[in-house]
């Protein structure tokens, strides 16, 4: 972690609220679901999927809960109207999982049930440690019944990890892999960067050698690298993997990758929590807090 991303994360919780949004609007597409539709109108056309997240996470209210189940759905149908490439993210505590299991896996259910009907795709992003056994046992309960419209975000940073992929890559799992925002104990995660990395790298071969799909989330060189490798060594078919990114960060390496024909997918979030969620992320990861930063002077 730099010196400067550390100072920029640690300013931006005192600084005004424009100064945030400054920052934020970077990498939030707005506060609409048409805020979000135009974004991943621009981005397709740069060829870019996208995947669009609706703000909101912890909710403790199962009426805020059911509304943002109805957002999820609104997003899907949304795709689908105005014709787009992306699908969906959801965060189960978004949909009631610190209310009851059972009531967040309906919620899941409504939402999963539309997009298959739509002929979309929903990835269950990971919350932090508490929630991890949960979101895996709900999204094996959904991936049972529509396998082909539901996926998975696991945490490379996590000692678990490793494990978690081998039992769903067995069961046909699809996968997000990304290294992991949330603070978490020694006890449970790794914590030096060549750690993380070398944990990524082998789930990923456990992935690939069980021939499933997965998003490779991440704007580490290293991990890029690492992956382009693996795929070039396996003759791997554009059609088996896609590279995922932030909204605003690195957009010259997301360039970079899709002019050499790798499939792309940005993820896109909108909300009125844009606030929350920005403080929230620049705290538990100051590297975006610097990537952001530098990119709104530099324009890379």
């Amino acid at each position: 972690m730099g010196v400067f991303d550390s100072l920029i994360s640690g300013i931006l919780p005192y600084a005004p609220k424009p100064l945030v949004r400054v920052v934020a609007r970077r990498y939030i597409a707005g506060e609409t679901i048409n805020d979000a539709m135009n974004t991943v109108r621009r981005l397709n056309g740069e060829g870019t999927m996208a995947t669009i997240d609706a703000l909101g996470e912890f909710v403790k209210s199962a009426e805020l809960a059911r509304a943002e189940t109805e957002t999820s759905i609104d997003v899907l149908q949304e795709i689908t109207r105005q014709h787009v490439d992306s699908n969906l993210s959801v965060k189960l505590t978004s949909l009631g999982l610190d209310i009851d299991t059972e009531f967040a896996y309906q919620n899941l259910h409504r939402v999963v049930s539309r997009a298959a009907e739509l002929g979309n795709f929903v990835r269950i992003d990971m919350e932090n440690s508490p929630y991890t056994d949960r979101t895996i046992d709900l999204y094996r309960r959904i991936h049972a019944e529509f396998p082909a419209n539901i996926g998975i975000v696991l945490q490379a940073y996590l000692h678990r990890t490793e494990s978690d992929v081998r039992v769903l890559a067995a069961e046909g799992g699809h996968f997000r892999l990304c290294k992991g925002i949330y603070v978490e104990s020694e006890t449970i995660a790794f914590k030096s960067r060549e750690e993380v990395q070398q944990n990524y790298l082998r789930c990923l071969d456990i992935i690939f050698d069980h021939g499933c799909y997965v998003g490779i989330a991440t704007h580490d060189d290293v991990l890029i690298d690492g992956a382009r490798r693996k795929i070039a060594e396996r003759g791997l078919a554009r059609e088996r993997y896609e590279f995922q990114m932030l909204l605003g960060v690195r957009d010259p390496k997301r360039r970079e990758l899709v002019a050499q024909g790798h499939r792309l997918r940005v993820y896109v979030p909108f909300g009125h929590d844009w606030y929350g969620y920005s403080i929230r992320r620049l705290k538990e990861n100051p590297s975006i807090a610097g990537h952001v930063f530098k990119a709104i002077f530099t324009g890379n």
